[in-house]
């Protein structure tokens, strides 16, 4: 195992496969990653994955862009498998009905689905496009098959009237539900698009914490998980409120790896360790280590 110079152990990795999406979602970060056509291949994504487990990584969540959008997205599922513990995806959702149970096959333990509204008009107006009924019906598919989480972002004057609608449909989907507060960077914290979306999700966990039949706290990001009495039995809601947030950063165990073969030790910085060419050029595994050992030491809370 590995840890930065403030004693937080790395344990958790996000690798981006591409850049490319369906979606034109209106809040969207892209990962911090800045415009690239350039993909890591199957097998340079599995030296990454084999050298996170030669430092402690234990979990691996498969991101975008749109990871779906990627032809060989389940021989990726599968070699990363090989190497880590648990391998989640983060999808919107539309193809997750077409590959599901191959992506299962290959060795994905769980998928986070992003859905912000299941108001046709209000998806539409957030991501650009009318592919709400695909992606409730791929939830559905999952859910049947693996653990499934779903990720909404609050907006102001927009969806944060949908909570308990959401809320009542992950009970229905035996889903978990997370209510993401939306998130910007320091420079952009006070700009007009960042006032006029984002909305403080303190009330929303005042009233969880209100209903929970017991509340737990999660060792990532020290965010709280809120148990809801849901048809004799529960659903559990978490809470992701980032901005501002010390504590959200001072329990934050996981790196960040971008699709063009960068390590990017938080979000918001942009102090990349470039590893494309040591994977294209099948340097020594020692040479992988010392990046990544680099990177973790350029790890500092950002809040």
């Amino acid at each position: 195992m590995m840890f930065d110079r403030y004693g937080r152990e790395i344990s958790g990795m996000r690798i981006s496969i591409t850049q490319k999406c369906n979606l034109r979602c209106l809040y969207c970060h892209n990962e911090g990653q800045k415009k690239s056509d350039s993909e890591m291949s199957p097998r340079e994504i599995e030296r990454v994955a084999d050298a996170g487990k030669r430092i402690g990584i234990r979990k691996l969540k498969v991101t975008g862009g749109e990871p779906l959008l990627r032809n060989d997205v389940v021989e990726i599922v599968e070699k990363v498998s090989r190497h880590i513990d648990e391998v989640s995806m983060t999808t919107n959702g539309i193809l997750l009905g077409k590959y599901i149970v191959a992506l299962k096959n290959a060795g994905l333990d769980r998928v986070n689905v992003s859905l912000d509204s299941l108001n046709p008009e209000t998806y539409k107006y957030v991501t650009g496009v009318n592919n709400l009924q695909q992606v409730i019906e791929g939830i559905k598919t999952a859910a049947k098959i693996m653990p499934v989480k779903i990720n909404t972002v609050v907006m102001k004057n927009i969806n944060e009237n949908e909570t308990e609608n959401m809320i009542k449909f992950a009970g229905e989907n035996n889903a978990v539900l997370q209510l993401i507060e939306i998130e910007t960077d320091k420079k952009h914290a006070n700009d007009g698009f960042y006032r006029k979306y984002h909305h403080d999700l303190q009330d929303i966990e005042k009233e969880l914490k209100e209903k929970a039949l017991r509340i737990e706290v999660r060792r990532m990001h020290h965010r709280k998980k809120y148990f809801l009495p849901f048809n004799g039995g529960e659903v559990q809601v978490e809470v992701v409120r980032p901005m501002h947030n010390s504590e959200f950063c001072r329990n934050c165990f996981r790196i960040r790896v971008t699709s063009d073969g960068k390590i990017k030790p938080c979000l918001f910085d942009s102090n990349c360790v470039d590893i494309a060419g040591l994977i294209k050029n099948n340097s020594d595994d020692n040479k992988l280590m010392e990046a990544f050992e680099k990177a973790i030491y350029m790890r500092k809370p950002y809040w």
